[in-house]
């Protein structure tokens, strides 16, 4: 199998459980694509950090302040709040998508890099992967042949709220060119040349306008 980065393989190391969908979306028995998940009340996400990944805190900062700085979205230490993001150390990357009532996980591995952890909150604040959209096929071709047995259902196409936005390529919630490759051929590949699929250090235009909408900022 080849893998194209640090953030692919850590896809792969969480899909062997069963609980893990599209690499690193926790799945429950309530969930419905049809509609956005729940929002965090007034764009507010209490966070709670164990001592155990205390050498992990920077990198969690630093990427509530990628999404901080460009939205009305704001991270706050978990005090009395019933909803609230506990981050776990993990093999891998992982979260639910929305906010799903209580205590709920984010997987936060020691190879997960910040943009891959901010890739991650992003799920946990509503937002799905950009390229299982159904208006996908407009924009990338999926290369079928080129993944990997037992992955293909990563790249279905999924019922889903866009917020009325268009297709973003550029998005840090889209699949890179070589996810789940099976002989290092491209599995996604853009209809749009020289577009930079899979990037993990910033939030597009989109992004930033698709969470503000989400959340009315």
């Amino acid at each position: 199998m080849y893998i194209d980065d640090s953030f692919c393989h850590l896809l792969v190391e969480l899909e062997d459980d069963a609980s893990i969908k599209e690499g690193d979306i926790l799945t429950s028995m309530q969930e419905d694509r049809n509609a956005v998940q729940t929002i965090w009340a007034g764009g507010i996400m209490p966070y709670y950090i164990s001592d155990a990944l205390a050498n992990r805190k920077d990198g969690i900062l630093a990427a509530f302040k990628m999404i901080s700085d460009v939205s009305c979205i704001r991270f706050v230490p978990h005090t009395t709040e019933f909803n609230f993001i506990n981050f776990e150390d993990s093999k891998g990357c992982a979260s639910f998508v929305g906010c799903q009532g209580g205590e709920q996980p984010l997987y936060y591995a020691s190879k997960c890099k910040v943009g891959n952890l901010c890739h991650e909150l992003i799920h946990a604040l509503g937002l799905h992967h950009e390229h299982t959209r159904e208006d996908r096929d407009e924009h990338i071709t999926v290369q079928w042949e080129s993944i990997v047995e037992g992955k293909k259902s990563n790249f279905k196409v999924q019922q889903g709220n866009t917020l009325n936005l268009p297709y973003d390529i550029d998005s840090i919630m889209h699949y890179g060119p070589y996810f789940f490759s099976e002989d290092g051929g491209k599995t996604v590949v853009p209809k749009q040349s020289g577009a930079d699929m899979g990037q993990r250090t910033h939030l597009s235009d989109l992004d930033i306008k698709r969470l503000n909408k989400l959340y009315h900022c």
